[in-house]
């Protein structure tokens, strides 16, 4: 058991054991997947992660935005251990079980939007996309479909063609498949127009105009999919009017307005979805990572009459809504009614946004620093005119953080973010160690020639 509050590094990183399954994992796993950080993982509890090698880390990545409620939360694991010996997984289409109703009873309650809500579970963020997409095209009787400039929406085919970065995601995979087409997104800081927001009123969604009345009739346009913060984009947040002119733009033109809420829901921005934060009713939602800490389990849920479009049996999955990670769900959806997380969130939020804006005016490397409550984004410039990314310069930030016991994940369509996404339980005192040696890192980095 952890008994730790704060790191403790023992051995070099990767330690021994760590370097023996390293090699292992070289010979026996795809050379597609990555791995940001080289150790192996032993236990893991709250904000904190001990190797196998004994060393212990101050996680700022959270699986990727998936342990808002921290590593291994008690009343989680102890829902998972009683759900176990009851029944695994009979396969919700075969024998169904109450705690999928549960979860879509809590999700329709939860959801913002002030109509009738039906729900859909599925298996990963991917799949809940996938999902959206079929139920708009079924819906609506259209094909096309607009997803923004810097987007990360999944790697199944559908996902991976709404997607943005070439490299390492799309590179290799296509051809991919067709009537998809990217909008503006307000990337503010990379904005090329002359004006930065508000002064520009806005020129994105002007250009999303003018690209519907001479590009895509929308008589032929099902959806709009769109990310209220782009993650792996490098979290870009965008002005609220941005996402608010966006949602009129499909309400006057009968788009469905799809919100992928799979890194920003669950507390990551103070609020249960995103969506809340910005004022926005979707007339879809879809969630993942968090909603089940850890285990597998995403969602879509939206307007019923969309949720209610495909004839019985055409969409699902065997291992949708898979009872261990329905009474998962349960247990978090609950603790997030509670307050405690988004208060939290808020909390770290203002800790981060300080000691990030300190940093900002110190280190000129440090380009933009943007984000709201438990997800922020650094990005790393050679030059503050020029904007040239550095992304080699975060790489070492992130190498000299992990051996020093804090771990820090990358983002951004030129890998030059440093993304912070600690878990909600993350103490004052962890957030201000952690982001310590975030501030040691630069400087070691800056007086070492990079």
């Amino acid at each position: 058991m952890i008994e730790n509050v704060l790191p403790e590094i023992k051995t070099e990183v990767p330690g021994e054991k760590s370097k023996l399954l390293l090699q292992k994992r070289k010979e026996l796993v795809s050379r597609g997947i990555s791995n940001a950080i080289p150790i192996f993982v032993e236990e893991a509890k709250g904000a904190l992660i001990k190797d196998v090698d004994g060393n212990i880390f101050l996680d700022f990545a959270s699986g990727i935005g998936m342990q808002n409620a921290g590593h291994c939360d008690d009343e989680v694991v102890e829902a998972i251990k009683e759900q176990v010996g009851k029944y695994i997984h009979p396969c919700f289409h075969v024998a169904m079980y109450e705690p999928y109703i549960n979860v879509a009873q809590k999700l329709v309650s939860i959801a913002p939007g002030k109509y009738e809500k039906k729900v859909l579970l599925t298996n990963s963020g991917a799949e809940a996309v996938e999902n959206a997409i079929k139920l708009s095209r079924k819906y609506t009787k259209k094909r096309v479909i607009l997803s923004a400039e810097g987007s990360f929406h999944g790697r199944t085919y559908f996902a991976l063609t709404l997607t943005s970065k070439v490299k390492p995601y799309k590179h290799g995979f296509g051809p991919f498949i067709p009537d998809v087409y990217k909008i503006p997104y307000a990337y503010c800081y990379r904005c090329n127009h002359t004006y930065k927001y508000p002064e520009c009123d806005l020129e994105c969604i002007e250009r999303i105009k003018k690209f519907i009345a001479t590009e895509v009739s929308p008589e032929d346009i099902a959806a709009v999919i769109v990310e209220p913060i782009q993650g792996e984009g490098g979290i870009i947040v965008p002005p609220k009017r941005y996402l608010q002119e966006l949602q009129n733009l499909c309400k006057e033109n009968g788009f469905v307005f799809i919100v992928d809420e799979i890194q920003t829901g669950f507390g990551r921005t103070g609020y249960t979805f995103a969506s809340e934060y910005f004022g926005l009713e979707p007339d879809l939602i879809t969630v993942a990572k968090s909603i089940a800490n850890g285990i597998p389990l995403s969602a879509v849920v939206g307007r019923k009459e969309i949720l209610d479009a495909p004839d019985e049996g055409g969409v699902g999955g065997t291992y949708a809504g898979s009872p261990l990670a329905c009474v998962a769900a349960n247990v978090v959806i609950e603790k997030f009614a509670r307050g405690e997380f988004l208060a939290n969130a808020k909390r770290l939020g203002k800790i981060i946004e300080e000691k990030l804006e300190r940093m900002f005016e110190r280190y000129s490397v440090i380009g933009d620093v943007r984000g709201t409550a438990a997800m922020w984004g650094i990005e790393f410039v050679k030059d503050r005119n020029s904007k040239q990314p550095y992304p080699e310069f975060v790489k070492e930030v992130i190498k000299f953080s992990y051996q020093r016991g804090v771990i820090f994940i990358s983002a951004g369509i030129y890998s030059n973010v440093l993304r912070l996404l600690p878990p909600l339980v993350m103490t004052q005192e962890q957030a201000e160690y952690g982001l310590n040696v975030l501030e040691e890192a630069i400087k070691y980095c800056l007086q070492n020639g990079l």
